[in-house]
């Protein structure tokens, strides 16, 4: 079962620089309108076969969508579990969460 990982968590593995790939599971467009800054897009439909040409299985992995109510992150995060990985996190709150922290998003399909 993937493991939840916490905004204030995320932010603070990001800012000292740990080696884990942040991956938006929505669409292109819903990415390009802004994303968690170095966040990647892999749309959900494409996580496991797109993930595992990308990464190694051991590769620590977070994936976000939009927010709580979206089910995009933990359904992608099973997936992704279900195909090898190892190292999944669900940032449950994503998009809404992050910037209701007041923490910047990237615009543009930056890191894609």
């Amino acid at each position: 079962m993937p493991r939840e990982i916490t905004r204030d968590e995320l932010k603070r593995r990001l800012d000292q620089g740990d080696d884990l790939v942040v991956i938006e599971v929505l669409s292109p467009e819903a990415f390009a309108e802004g994303h968690i800054p170095g966040a990647v897009n892999i749309p959900l439909a494409e996580i496991g076969h797109t993930a595992k040409e990308r990464y190694g299985r051991e590769q620590e992995i977070v994936v976000y969508c939009g927010s709580l109510e979206c089910t995009a992150s933990p359904t992608a995060a099973k997936k992704l579990e279900s195909v090898g990985f190892h190292n999944v996190w669900d940032y449950a709150g994503g998009k809404l969460d992050w910037e209701e922290a007041g923490y910047p998003l990237e615009k543009g399909p930056l890191g894609a």
